[in-house]
Parts: C-alpha cells; structure tokens; sequence
C-alpha cells in the first residue's frame, strides 16, 4: 500500500484527483507535458482515483479535459477491464455515475475480468458487467439509471450467468429478490418474457441455480412468482404450482436431481419447500413406495438362493480322514463330474446361476452410482444403506 501512495504521489495528475483538488488539476490538463492517460501501479488513471474517492468535482473537470478516460479500463492483472462507471456503481455514487453515462460511458460492454472479480468459493461474486455491479449492491436507483441507458440484462459473464444467475449467489437475500423482480418487470414491459429461460455454461436457468445453491429464499420466491391461483372460498385459497425444471419428467437436470446429486448440504433444505415436498411426497406414494418394495422383496429372494447354494453345496466324505474324534467327519468338494448328476443338484446349479447373473446385475446397477462419486467424502452417502458399493 506504501508503494502504491508513493507512485500516486509521483504522478501529480493522479495525487490532484485523488485529493480533489480539482483547479490544481485542471492547470495540469492544459499543460501540454502532462499525459492525462498515465496510469498509476495497478493500472488506474487519474479518472478512476477521482471516482474511487468521490471526487465529483474532479471528475467533471477531467470529463471535460480528457473525455477519453471515460471508458479506459485498468490494465493490471487484479483489475482487469474495470471502468470508472464499476467503480461509481460500487460506490453507489450516483451522481458520478450520471455524470460519466452524460459523457457516453458504455454500459453495455465494459466487463471486469481481473482476478480481484473472479467467481471463487466464500466470496462475494458481483458479476463482470457494470449493470450486475448495480444489482448485487442492491441501489434500484443505479439500476433503473442503467436500464433506461441500454444496459443489457441478457448479457453473459465467462461463466454463462447473466444477472439473474449472479444474483442467486448473493448473501443479501431480500435485496437480491427485490432487484430480481425489478429487473423482470423491466424487461417484460421491453422485450417481453424470456430472461429466465436463459441457460448458463452448466445448464442451469435461475431457478435451477438457486435450488443448487440452496438459496431457499430466492428458491421459493421464483416458484411463487410462477404459482396460478385457481380458486378462492373465504381464507381458503387453491394454487396451481408450475412444475417446469423442478419435476424429473423429461428433464435430465431437474432440481429434483440437482438437489440430490449437488455437493452442498444446504441443497437438500429445498425438498422441505412447497411444492417439492408435495411432488415428492407424490413420487414416493406413486413410484417409489412400489419400486422400494419390490426391490427388497427380489433382493430378499436373491439372497435366499444364495444362502441354499452355499448350504447344500456339493460335498462328501474325505477318504483319509485322521482326525482322532469318530464324532467329526471332514467333507471335501467333489470333483464337478460328481457335483451334477442327480435332480437335487441340478435345482443347485439353477440357484448358482441365479446367483452369479444376480451379481453381475448387481454390479453393473452400481457402476453408475460409483461414478457419481467425485471425493472420498461422499463416499459415506453411497455406502449408507449397506456396504455393497463400497465392496463393489
């Protein structure tokens, strides 16, 4: 940080807009010998400090003197394509940021990509795009100012996610639904419906992210929002859910299936919430239910034969026998020319049979479950009811 002030305090263009000393900079911009693009360690110009500080004095007189700066992005590894207008929008400075949008500031295409700005776990994740920057921070002022300017809520960040994917990823709950519900409307009213349709790089629309997520309160405000009510008898009211991306029905990245197979505990709070409950409350009546039972009753069967095979394996007398008790006989395997020759043993051999496909049938219904497992820890959720995946 030491370092940084001192090359600030080199450059007397950038010290003069950090400090807002706005008549001391405009002397220096109709200087011919001072370079208005110079940047300071991070790749910041004098535009961005003046922002960064508020400074709207300052920013007025290098808009007029330098209108170049308005979209000139830092350059620096950390601050990659960060623009002035990210920076007012984070400040929620929202004179400044008129301001720059007055002098032509792109609101559209400026992304920040630098590392500081990366999606990481246990950390804040505001988006690449300026109009995400508004949201996440929750000003609905910034927001509606961006809108109203072109900014594009269909526009994607690197990892697919447009503004209504980022916001699922907010802690702020409450401030994330209402800039959800403000950024619909507005594109409703503009371009019709369709935003939340949109997929990311993983195929997950917003809805399917929250459930993911375990976002339960952006989970259950978008399935209110998609709620019909059919009828009304007093207090008593009847609501038909939308169970489009929730249920499994033609859907092979359901949030049913999102909600089990997703790594993060929180997830599975999802299934306590209307109408997942319900539905697989439903799916276990109808389907599940059955299929548990009869899949215990044929295991229970299997393992019956099993157990006869083993008991009445083929045996007989061992020949020299020289224990010293006349009690104990010692049996050995017979040779498989004696093993199968009566009907009995014929009986055995379909029950061996029977066992062995068994097995194999076993096994191949078990590889796919293995390769779900993408750590050692989850290993512990496949082996819960018994040990036969882990001994697979």
């Amino acid at each position: 940080m030491g370092c940084l002030l001192c090359r600030i305090q080199e450059l007397p263009l950038l010290c003069c807009a950090q400090r807002n000393r706005w008549k001391s900079l405009k002397k220096l911009l109709s200087c011919k010998a001072i370079n208005p693009l110079q940047t300071g360690a991070v790749g910041e110009t004098a535009l961005h400090l003046a922002v960064l500080h508020d400074n709207l004095e300052s920013v007025k007189v290098l808009l007029q003197h330098a209108p170049e700066l308005v979209n000139l992005p830092m350059t620096s590894d950390l601050y990659k394509g960060q623009t002035a207008l990210h920076i007012a929008v984070m400040r929620q400075n929202v004179a400044i940021a008129q301001e720059l949008i007055r002098h032509r500031a792109n609101v559209c295409m400026a992304r920040a990509v630098g590392t500081f700005f990366q999606l990481k776990p246990n950390s804040f994740y505001y988006g690449e795009h300026i109009l995400s920057f508004a949201a996440c921070v929750g000003n609905a002022e910034l927001v509606r100012l961006l809108l109203l300017h072109g900014a594009d809520a269909q526009a994607k960040d690197s990892h697919g996610n447009t503004i209504l994917h980022i916001l699922t990823l907010q802690p702020n709950k409450m401030s994330s639904c209402q800039m959800y519900d403000l950024i619909m409307t507005y594109h409703k009213e503009k371009y019709g419906p369709g935003l939340e349709e949109i997929y990311n790089n993983e195929g997950l629309t917003p809805l399917k992210m929250a459930a993911l997520e375990g976002n339960t309160v952006m989970f259950q405000h978008l399935v209110q929002k998609r709620r019909q009510l059919q009828w009304t008898f007093g207090p008593i009211s009847c609501y038909l859910y939308d169970l489009t991306e929730i249920d499994t029905w033609e859907d092979p990245q359901s949030v049913l299936d999102l909600v089990v197979s997703g790594k993060k505990r929180e997830a599975r709070r999802i299934l306590d919430l209307t109408p997942v409950k319900e539905l697989v409350n439903k799916k276990w009546q109808r389907f599940g239910r059955p299929y548990f039972w009869t899949l215990t009753a044929l295991y229970i069967v299997y393992m019956t034969i099993v157990s006869l095979c083993c008991v009445n394996r083929p045996l007989k007398d061992r020949t020299d026998n020289s224990t010293s008790s006349r009690d104990i006989t010692i049996k050995v395997q017979k040779p498989l020319n004696e093993a199968y020759t009566t009907s009995d043993d014929y009986l055995r051999l379909a029950g061996e049979i029977i066992s062995v496909v068994g097995a194999i049938i076993i096994l191949i219904l078990k590889i796919p479950d293995l390769f779900k497992i993408r750590e050692a820890r989850y290993l512990t959720q496949a082996v819960q009811g018994g040990p036969f995946t882990l001994i697979m």
